[in-house]
């Protein structure tokens, strides 16, 4: 039986870093990050990466661990989350996944299985060079010859699929149909309590969410934006297209104003989080808690506890 872990999921701002805490400190266990960018170091703010005084003293892992220049995938998450959370049980502790990102936290639940890493970005760039001298309509033909099932799917202009779909035919051998379809028959890596914290009105939520966006502010997001273009980091990078940074970079570039930035990241944010309910109610198997006009945390304690102990997760 594939071992049992707890996901605390949810859209943005709805108090999952919290809840995590409080049932860590509850039951002995520590946090797994689920977060695509709060694995970034040095983006903190934006990301609403928990100071220490959040976690109170729980051990956190896979926060900040990775340099914002780099190039990050889901695959490379699974592949570090896995081994952290493996050895968090061989450790005898409870392990609580929290965050937001709902492809990586299924893929790693699943066990998905991705096509090798080695020499993988090195392929993606030729044939991403490629694409742009020769065009879409050339590289849809040559992977129709390869993998006619996937291009038929595919527009000329689907530069990153077609990349994608070339990149596993070189890297494994099969087409992308059948890769997936291997990867779908393979037993699940862990046995998921999965809740998902949201507010019963959406106008709640939306409210939540632009608060916080403008404590982020206050915090001082837009300098540390400034901080890491000083450094060097561009739009060309993946951790610069994270909500709230992309936007305010347009800003510091003289391309919109601050105001007109906030405003965005205000609205991106709440359809982001729009995104993340339909992700997550595609799941049958999800235990919802509902907040009403302010999270009950106690509550929700009490909630959670009881899902884990019909799991199987603690005695009672």
């Amino acid at each position: 039986m594939p071992p049992k872990i707890v996901v605390i999921t949810g859209p943005t701002a709805t108090g999952k870093t919290k809840l995590g805490v409080m049932l860590c400190l509850e039951t002995g266990g520590e946090v797994v990050s689920a977060d695509s960018m709060q694995i970034y170091a040095g983006m903190d703010i934006g990301t609403a990466k928990p100071a220490e005084e959040e976690k109170k003293g729980v051990p956190h892992h896979l926060l900040g661990v990775v340099s914002p220049f780099e190039h990050f995938s889901v695959s490379r998450y699974v592949e570090m989350a896995s081994e952290c959370i493996d050895g968090l049980l061989g450790r005898g502790k409870r392990v609580f996944l929290v965050g937001g990102t709902g492809l990586y936290i299924d893929s790693l639940i699943s066990g998905r299985f991705f096509a090798p890493a080695e020499n993988g970005e090195s392929i993606r760039r030729e044939l991403s060079e490629r694409y742009d001298a020769e065009g879409g309509e050339a590289m849809l033909r040559f992977l129709a010859e390869k993998d006619p099932e996937t291009a038929a799917r595919l527009h000329a202009n689907d530069k990153k699929r077609i990349v994608r779909a070339l990149e596993v035919l070189q890297l494994t051998g099969k087409t992308i149909s059948q890769h997936d379809r291997d990867t779908k028959t393979m037993p699940g890596r862990y046995d998921a309590l999965k809740i998902a914290l949201t507010f019963e009105d959406r106008d709640d939520l939306y409210s939540r969410i632009d608060l916080r966006v403008d404590e982020m502010m206050d915090k001082g997001l837009e300098a540390e934006v400034r901080a890491l273009m000083e450094k060097g980091l561009s739009p060309r990078h993946t951790a610069m297209q994270a909500i709230g940074y992309k936007e305010l970079a347009a800003a510091i570039e003289g391309k919109c104003s601050v105001k007109e930035a906030v405003s965005a990241i205000k609205q991106e944010s709440r359809r982001y989080a729009k995104r993340q309910l339909s992700w997550l109610r595609r799941d049958p198997k999800v235990e919802w808690i509902y907040w009403k006009k302010e999270p009950d945390f106690e509550f929700a304690v009490q909630r959670s506890t009881s899902l884990m102990e019909k799991y199987g997760i603690i005695s009672a």
